[in-house]
């Protein structure tokens, strides 16, 4: 097949941890890798954000398209909207004069989606969609701190009531859809996120923690991950200081990410507001800034943790969690979206209410007090991720979809109603299982 990923804000070359680069960049990265593997031809659009892109940029042998539109520079994605217009221009234009037509276009995020709507109508082409995060969803969340505008809602619901597909991924994701956007059931499949093993697999504790560093002897907490307020860090602060004034564990926390590799308030401001939070709870001290690293290093700060802690507000899937248990560490994660179905409480790690240091803080000292269980979890995290969540299975899983729609036509599977499912389901269906 030949097969168009669509992602306006996110470019699967940037590094992620930063405001608008974490998941959706991983997720198209290795979702184009994984195709391109299994012989297809895959191009990934997404917007000229440097003036110094060349149009067209090789990734492992995926055609990256850098779409002008906009200005070139990089923009809050909340900016993004106005030139939609000029993106889904080019891309119909730039589909169009292909050689070898598209089989599928895949939008990833509801602009994208937007854009891909134009090269649907035009070119008969089949749309997938995936949204990675849901507006009603995202206002309920975070009020008037969303920034972006309403028109959003409208744009959300006419992708999809008009898309092929929609990629849900994971049961609370599917249910949002249906409750707030009257989703049609049959036209959702779920598909999880993933990792590499190839990045990310144990090492031993103590080597990890001599490649960086760290104190071979403390309680360390590891936070990683992009740095907005939504994710709920303030929460992992709160709660490493209660750990320290009520149960008398004097844990570190590092958190990893930023815009810059050196921790930078400019840059970052939630490390200043962070650092804010450290301060008036006693514990700055406690409290170490990374920075944004490379992928090739995350492996060592899993590994050198006692546990990964991640407690979003909302969270559409979470990558971190899986790639944590790859990694053998247990994670304690918020109840919510897709961190409930990644995280098995009480088998791989726990689950928490969001914005509760208290209840967190109880679990950080069940880690700390039973190093044996923390290591059994870690174990049976690392067995969940590599049975159900490799983007080796993703890449299957999608694969299978890309060729039922291209191959019945929009017409004749809209005909007969039927759901989106993946054939062969011994090797495609696990991830969906690991859901059931």
């Amino acid at each position: 097949m030949k097969i168009a990923l669509v992602s306006e804000h996110a470019s699967p070359l940037a590094l992620a941890g930063g405001v608008d680069t974490g998941g959706q960049n991983i997720y198209v990265a290795h979702v184009a890798r994984q195709l391109q593997r299994a012989g297809h031809e895959v191009d990934v659009f997404t917007r000229r954000d440097r003036a110094l892109l060349p149009p067209i940029s090789n990734m492992d042998g995926v055609r990256v398209i850098h779409v002008p539109a906009g200005p070139p520079t990089q923009l809050p994605k909340e900016q993004l909207l106005p030139h939609m217009a000029e993106f889904a221009r080019f891309l119909v234009r730039f589909c169009s004069r292909e050689t070898r037509p598209y089989d599928i276009i895949h939008a990833n995020f509801f602009m994208s989606g937007l854009a891909a709507l134009a090269v649907k109508d035009a070119l008969r082409v089949p749309l997938v969609m995936t949204f990675h995060a849901l507006g009603r969803v995202r206002r309920m969340h975070q009020g008037d701190s969303d920034g972006f505008p309403d028109e959003r809602f409208a744009i959300e619901d006419e992708i999809v009531r008009r898309a092929d597909c929609i990629v849900a991924e994971c049961p609370a994701d599917e249910a949002d859809l249906i409750e707030h956007y009257r989703a049609d059931p049959a036209r959702i499949a779920m598909v999880a996120c993933g990792f590499d093993p190839a990045e990310f697999s144990p090492v031993a504790r103590a080597a990890a923690r001599r490649s960086l560093g760290w104190n071979a002897d403390e309680f360390c907490v590891l936070q990683l991950g992009r740095l907005v307020q939504r994710k709920g860090i303030d929460n992992v602060v709160r709660a490493v200081a209660v750990l320290g004034a009520r149960h008398g564990v004097k844990a570190r926390l590092h958190v990893v990410g930023g815009d810059s590799e050196t921790p930078n308030e400019f840059a970052t401001p939630e490390i200043a507001r962070l650092r804010g939070v450290a301060h008036r709870c006693g514990i700055e001290d406690r409290v170490s800034f990374v920075g944004r690293r490379d992928r090739a290093q995350l492996r060592d700060f899993y590994s050198a943790s006692d546990v990964f802690v991640t407690t979003p507000w909302y969270e559409p899937f979470g990558i971190t969690p899986i790639e944590a248990m790859a990694c053998a560490t247990p994670v304690i994660g918020a109840d919510v979206g897709g961190i409930r179905h990644s995280v098995r409480h009480g088998e791989t790690g726990w689950l928490v209410p969001p914005r509760d240091p208290d209840a967190l803080a109880e679990r950080l000292l069940a880690v700390h007090a039973d190093p044996a269980r923390a290591r059994a979890m870690g174990e049976a995290g690392r067995t969940r991720a590599q049975t159900y969540f490799t983007w080796r299975q993703i890449g299957l899983e999608l694969e299978a979809l890309y060729e039922q729609l291209a191959g019945t036509g929009t017409g004749a599977r809209a005909a007969r109603g039927t759901r989106p499912d993946n054939r062969d389901a011994q090797e495609r269906g696990r991830a969906l299982r690991a859901f059931g």
